[in-house]
């Protein structure tokens, strides 16, 4: 086994999920954050049908008490999106790449954001599905998804309508995601949201452990590499995660897994 705390991906070669040697964390010295489409729930063609499996949903229950709270969700999706796909579940949340963010002590934070630029890169989104079937757009405050799954071969001409959509407008960021692209209308990441939980109780002073499976995440798993961190790429890919879990279903399978050790040992 790799030591857990001194693994890195400065190869660019990250290794297989079950390489990492979960005896080396400990409930109450780790700090979990997760992803959400493509790391808890499959990814879906209609971003409100995706489901998390019940086992699942209380694996994060299991590991939420017996870490004393110290379990995350970061994700593009709003904060109540993912309260309601994890019912009964109330985790803290850094929604929507991290624009709002719900602590453990259930206080709120957000980043101001330009919403009269976002009204006109919808207009000018709009116009660009309204051409083009099978594109959908997603409104969430402070960003829009333009989401190009069911038309892959859209993918050049999307990006093309975003960049065009956004051009003058200094406020917004585009993040290039798996067959979505999102226009947010405020400076925040991922790997923000995960420094602004690390200086909060429960989560501070412990090590960082971050799942993700999009380009979006990788900032996160940056910076958490200077924090001892744990890095967990889903899927495939070039990543500069330290350990890659083959698939969803594959990883919500170790999540269980750790779950039931901490029990074990603990």
């Amino acid at each position: 086994m790799i030591p857990l705390i001194s693994r890195n991906n400065m190869a660019g070669t990250p290794e297989p999920l079950a390489k990492l040697d979960k005896n080396a964390l400990h409930p109450l010295e780790v700090a979990i954050f997760l992803d959400f489409d493509g790391t808890l729930a499959d990814i879906a063609e209609d971003p409100a049908a995706v489901a998390v499996p019940r086992q699942t949903i209380e694996a994060l229950a299991r590991l939420e008490k017996i870490t004393g709270g110290a379990v995350a969700i970061v994700t593009g999706r709003p904060i109540s999106e993912i309260d309601y796909f994890l019912f009964p579940l109330n985790l803290p949340i850094a929604g929507v790449h991290g624009l709002e963010r719900r602590g453990a002590d259930g206080s709120m934070t957000s980043v101001p954001t330009d919403e009269k630029a976002l009204e006109y890169v919808a207009d000018h989104l709009e116009r660009f599905r309204d051409r083009n079937e099978g594109i959908f757009i997603e409104h969430k405050q402070g960003s829009i998804a333009l989401h190009y799954r069911k038309r892959p071969e859209l993918e050049s001409a999307s990006k093309t309508a975003v960049h065009e959509a956004v051009n003058g407008h200094a406020g917004l960021h585009i993040l290039n995601g798996k067959k979505v692209i999102e226009i947010k209308a405020g400076k925040a990441t991922k790997a923000d949201a995960l420094k602004a939980f690390l200086k909060e109780h429960p989560f501070t002073g412990r090590i960082p452990l971050f799942a993700g499976d999009d380009v979006t995440d990788e900032d996160a798993f940056v910076a958490i590499a200077g924090d001892r961190g744990v890095s967990i790429k889903i899927g495939d890919g070039k990543t500069a995660a330290a350990y890659r879990a083959d698939s969803t279903e594959s990883f919500r399978s170790w999540l269980d897994s750790l779950a039931g050790m901490f029990e074990r040992n603990n």
